[in-house]
């Protein structure tokens, strides 16, 4: 007999994990066969909560367009996301509760007394330590976005991981955690979102690096900044709404639900009044 190729054992492998994976979370154990404390029994789905109160309580920091943003005039969030929460809400019955949080306090917000987190939340090992999440809306990475007449000077992490670069960015999101981690070398800048774009017009800053997504929306508001490489971002994540951990009963309705959504036209609706018809997230 010939031996396995490797490719076919690490793809059995991996299957076999996932399944002892599956397998404990319905369960209620870790693969080891200890109790998972988090795991919700029978009966005790949020989804049952929500649906007993009334309300669908929704997490958001309203500072990251054009996935959320608090109007002051009136007084609501708006965004993609935002329209999306209230489309489950009207899926689910319900009336929605927001809570406005912030990029730091978000996962303690959220785990204190919300259903659900929207708002441009990237997935990453770091949340997904306390939080469940959907199914991804959207495949992002972070790239940079500056004045349109130094784009070739911010090409690459080299060239911004150079002293006297000022990377600006807000306080306790991905963001900071992508800076501080390739750009050691340069000048580091923390700024409220809402206006963080208006310091790299006005000379205060010279780069910042945050998620295609935002930094397409961006380059359409503002003609004096341009996206740099959008197509070839620096790495690679999703973004998901973030749902109670161990709730499988309630993560899975939220996933039917988005599955339609995104198949039935309802997100493309959503999207294409902040980046017209050309551009598909």
């Amino acid at each position: 007999m010939s031996p396995e190729p490797a490719q076919s054992r690490r793809l059995r492998t991996a299957a076999v994990a996932l399944t002892v994976s599956l397998t404990a979370a319905c369960s209620g154990t870790d693969p080891d066969g200890s109790a998972h404390p988090d795991v919700a029994d029978a009966g005790e789905s949020r989804l049952d909560t929500v649906l007993e109160r009334g309300s669908l309580q929704v997490c958001t920091t309203g500072d990251y367009r054009p996935f959320t943003f608090l109007e002051a005039d009136p007084d609501e969030f708006t965004g993609i996301d935002v329209d999306m929460a209230r489309d489950l809400a009207e899926d689910l019955g319900v009336e929605i509760e927001w809570t406005r949080t912030t990029w730091d306090d978000l996962m303690e917000d959220f785990l204190a007394g919300c259903d659900v987190a929207v708002g441009g939340i990237s997935i990453s090992t770091e949340r997904a330590r306390q939080a469940y999440f959907s199914a991804p809306l959207m495949e992002d990475g972070k790239t940079p976005i500056t004045l349109c007449e130094n784009v070739d000077d911010y090409r690459t992490i080299e060239q911004i991981n150079q002293p006297g670069v000022r990377s600006i960015m807000p306080s306790g999101g991905t963001n900071q955690v992508f800076a501080e981690e390739h750009y050691p070398d340069g000048e580091l800048l923390t700024h409220d979102n809402n206006t963080i774009f208006d310091e790299i017009v006005a000379g205060r800053a010279d780069v910042m690096t945050t998620d295609a997504s935002e930094v397409l929306w961006v380059a359409n508001e503002y003609e004096e900044l341009c996206a740099v490489n959008p197509e070839e971002p620096f790495d690679f994540f999703e973004k998901a709404f973030m749902l109670p951990r161990g709730d499988d009963v309630f993560k899975q309705y939220v996933d039917h639900w988005l599955t339609m959504a995104l198949n039935d036209g309802t997100y493309d609706r959503i999207v294409e009044p902040w980046f017209g018809e050309d551009v598909r997230l």
